[in-house]
């Protein structure tokens, strides 16, 4: 159990401490991962960076993901979830999503682009993997990005979620895959949904901390 996120981000960049002589770029999914980035990349002595995935809702239940994109165009589609999607529906979802995408990148990052990927270690992070939608959707942007090596570090997943990553991506940190999982908050003490305003100060903070290292 964790007290909070920072708790938990803390013991997470310590299990992540391998990767502090790679220069990693630490890429946290907002607005949980805003906060885990924030100190794993503090840990690793790190740069951080928040990358914009959003889930694509089936068009009768939208909180019901078939897949994700993320701001690349990177699609992951479920298998399962969408096979009763139509093409038609699937674009009208896609645009809908890439539009947000396009809003939060300007919300989240002044519209400035992701640092640059190829050739680096990246370090994916967020507060927890749920469906792992948004996570797949930014492991293949990574991978159309030509990243030199893709790490998954995570607080908490489920036992199904945690073998499929071994197959994925480089490796995987997850320092807790409790049995039954029924949300990622069961293994906080505290698990406040955090504003878009609260992840955009975690990414200003590092900036911050940034430039009093540089001078």
């Amino acid at each position: 159990m964790f007290k909070n996120r920072k708790d938990a981000a803390l013991q997470l960049a310590k299990a992540l401490e391998k990767y502090k002589g790679d220069d990693p770029l630490v890429l946290g999914i907002p607005r949980g991962g805003a906060e885990t980035a924030y100190y794993v990349a503090q840990g690793l002595q790190a740069e951080m960076g928040l990358v914009i995935s959003r889930k694509l809702g089936h068009p009768q239940n939208p909180e019901f993901a078939i897949g994700a994109i993320a701001e690349d165009g990177s699609i992951y589609l479920s298998p399962y979830a969408s096979s009763d999607v139509s093409e038609l529906e699937l674009e009208k979802i896609k645009k809908e999503q890439q539009a947000e995408i396009n809003s939060r990148i300007q919300r989240f990052r002044n519209g400035k682009p992701l640092p640059e990927l190829k050739n680096r270690t990246v370090i994916i992070v967020d507060d927890g993997i749920a469906t792992g939608s948004t996570l797949m959707a930014t492991i293949m942007l990574c991978r159309n990005k030509m990243a030199k090596k893709i790490v998954v570090g995570t607080p908490v997943s489920s036992r199904e979620m945690a073998t499929k990553l071994q197959s994925l991506v480089d490796d995987s940190i997850i320092l807790e895959v409790p049995y039954p999982y029924h949300a990622v908050s069961q293994v906080y003490g505290e698990f406040n949904n955090l504003e878009d305003q609260e992840a955009v100060k975690f990414l200003l903070a590092w900036e911050k901390d940034k430039d009093k290292k540089s001078k």
